[in-house]
């Protein structure tokens, strides 16, 4: 037999083992092989998203301004109902700022621009004591100094009138001066900081063009 064939054959059976060989060691692959995921790739995959909103859930706009499954929460719940644009604390944004312009308005004794945010009887009772400071001679030089609370107290909602009252609890702070018709300070400081305690209910139809709050009734 020629020598070249001979060297084929041996290369050949070399071959031949080679690949049993590897066979016996890595085994066969058909087809694709999904790759290995480790334990904390699965559990990242089972992990739901810090955004991810659960149908049915609680809806925290309500939950973090009134404990949940309270009567306030279902009628924060039915106003939301009647008007999908309303949002507590889109509310509560616009009440910080009504409670320092309607605050001020009172303490200085210039009822002409809030009036339209004040239900007649409270606009009535902020009248008078105007008026009664008026008729003593009496002036105040307030200043807002700022709110160091504010908090949702109380809901209701009429759901046959679509009537919503909304009670807010507020902490202000505010330095007030009290002068007599001959100038001289009869009450106050302007540099102490008193704290003004009020609990204001505020009054709307839900699903009206007006989107103003009115405030209808004071308190502490």
């Amino acid at each position: 037999m020629n020598s070249p064939i001979i060297q084929l054959l041996v290369l050949a059976g070399i071959a031949v083992f080679l690949i049993l060989r590897l066979r016996s060691v890595l085994g066969t692959r058909e087809g694709f092989e999904k790759p290995k995921v480790t334990e904390s790739e699965t559990a990242k995959s089972r992990k739901r998203p810090d955004f991810e909103v659960i149908e049915g859930g609680p809806d925290r706009d309500i939950t973090e301004n009134v404990p949940e499954g309270s009567d306030a929460a279902k009628a924060l719940a039915a106003m939301k109902r009647a008007e999908p644009s309303f949002g507590v604390s889109d509310f509560l944004g616009g009440a910080r700022g009504a409670y320092e312009w309607i605050l001020m308005a009172f303490e200085n004794g210039d009822l002409s621009e809030i009036k339209p945010f004040l239900s007649d009887d409270v606009y009535e009772v902020f009248a008078e004591v105007v008026e009664e400071r008026k008729a003593k001679g009496l002036t105040v030089k307030a200043t807002f100094v700022g709110l160091s609370e504010i908090a949702l107290k109380d809901a209701e909602f009429d759901e046959t009138t679509r009537e919503a009252e909304l009670s807010v609890r507020f902490t202000g702070e505010i330095t007030s001066v009290v002068h007599d018709s001959a100038g001289d300070v009869v009450e106050g400081s302007s540099t102490e900081i008193k704290r003004q305690r009020d609990v204001w209910t505020f009054a709307r139809t839900m699903g009206e063009n007006d989107p103003n709050w009115v405030l209808v009734a004071t308190g502490e």
